[in-house]
């Protein structure tokens, strides 16, 4: 059956800190629901200083996730790598782990917008040496030993609850993310369906002696929600779908591919285009797809409307998937 993901980034453009609180909160009930229904994991995501209120704490928000729910899986695809401190995040991630058992996925990224490095005070151009620090000192430090790390012998403890470690994916589009995968022996998570750039790692992964996998998007991966009556949805909400297709439009340079990139400047447009689609459960059942996505809360979507897409999949969809 089809592998099934909720998709959170807490995106609302007009939220006041009351109204952004609820929201917070109705994402978590929505992950209890989806985990108590079957939905094999929630996605979450990392950027800062967005005007939207973007989702900037991915960690923070998983560790809500998990004591909220059972066994659902958490994905947070990607966090920015070079913008978190090495030991920090070894130690945020193996609390998680354990706190989960074993339930977290990471995706580490370099990200694509040079404002955030600003912000953060990261020089972007040593943002390829400084992903390469943050993996291999993960690497190292989970193994729970003392290690050298900068001049200075450290340890990080507790170990993780994963061996050997908590699973770890390098994601982006180039070759250099598929290089530095290999080398590592981890696992690539390219952005977009990229046959070449797979196969690419492969060879790396031969090169360098080590073995590895990728999960990569298949062809068509867009973007759900579920409705009774699609025309009606597209009328009221699609200016939800079309800020945040318009937004992540905006961060991407000609040479960043991404599965759910859009080019659709009107509801219209992005309605034919197919990115993000608003589908009845007999539609979403006749998709024939590898993976099926939920993007409940879209682009500030109302937390009624949101709930709407979330039960008629939970209730509708999945369980004709497994009969």
């Amino acid at each position: 059956m089809p592998f099934s993901v909720v998709r959170f980034n807490l995106v609302d453009p007009r939220a006041t800190p009351d109204s952004l609180s609820e929201r917070y909160r109705a994402a978590l009930a929505m992950a209890a629901y989806a985990d108590e229904h079957g939905v094999d994991t929630v996605q979450t995501e990392e950027h800062h200083g967005v005007e939207n209120n973007w989702l900037p704490s991915p960690f923070t928000f998983a560790g809500a996730v998990f004591g909220a729910t059972r066994r659902i899986a958490v994905t947070v695809s990607a966090i920015i790598g070079p913008l978190h401190d090495p030991l920090r995040l070894a130690e945020d991630i193996a609390v998680l782990d354990l706190l989960s058992g074993g339930r977290l996925v990471t995706v580490a990224g370099i990200g694509y917008r040079p404002e955030e490095y600003e912000e953060r005070g990261v020089d972007w151009g040593r943002r390829g040496k400084l992903q390469d620090l943050l993996l291999e000192t993960l690497l190292t430090a989970w193994t729970g030993e003392p290690f050298t790390y900068q001049g200075r012998t450290v340890r990080v403890t507790p170990r993780p609850f994963t061996r050997p470690h908590p699973l770890l994916l390098v994601g982006g589009s180039s070759r250099a993310a598929a290089r530095r995968a290999a080398r590592l022996g981890l696992p690539f998570f390219p952005s977009a369906h990229l046959p070449d750039l797979e196969t690419y790692y492969q060879e790396r992964c031969a090169e360098y002696g080590t073995e590895g996998w990728t999960m990569m998007p298949a062809e068509e991966t867009p973007l759900l929600h579920l409705s009774a009556d699609p025309d009606r949805t597209w009328a009221e909400y699609g200016e939800h779908f079309l800020h945040e297709a318009r937004t992540y439009a905006s961060w991407q340079s000609k040479d960043i591919r991404s599965a759910v990139r859009s080019a659709a400047r009107t509801v219209a447009k992005l309605r034919a285009e197919g990115v993000y689609r608003v589908v009845t459960p007999e539609e979403c059942l006749e998709l024939g797809l590898e993976s099926l996505v939920l993007h409940p809360l879209c682009g500030g979507m109302p937390v009624e409307e949101g709930w709407r897409s979330l039960r008629l999949f939970c209730d509708d969809v999945l369980p004709r998937l497994t009969a």
